[in-house]
């Protein structure tokens, strides 16, 4: 009897365990429902936001060292 007992709650705790396995986590909302379109530095190359990007003669760029610098570099 002890022994029917222990291989029922092994069965039990097996059917619980499968449960809990097969079910899949659902990922995160989207924070935002229109992403913004990423470009990429003319200088490093780091992709960022468009409405972080600084436009210079050369394309858009990450930060004002970097227009600067591709600028000097990059005389018309």
């Amino acid at each position: 009897m002890k022994f029917a007992l222990v291989i029922l709650a092994v069965i039990v705790l097996l059917w619980l365990l499968r449960g809990t396995i097969n079910r899949r986590v659902k990922p995160p909302p989207a924070t935002t429902k229109n992403p913004l379109p990423m470009l990429m530095c003319a200088q490093c190359g780091v992709h960022l936001p468009a409405n972080e990007a600084l436009p210079g003669r050369g394309g858009v760029f990450c930060g004002d060292a970097h227009r600067s610098a591709f600028e000097a570099a990059h005389p018309e």
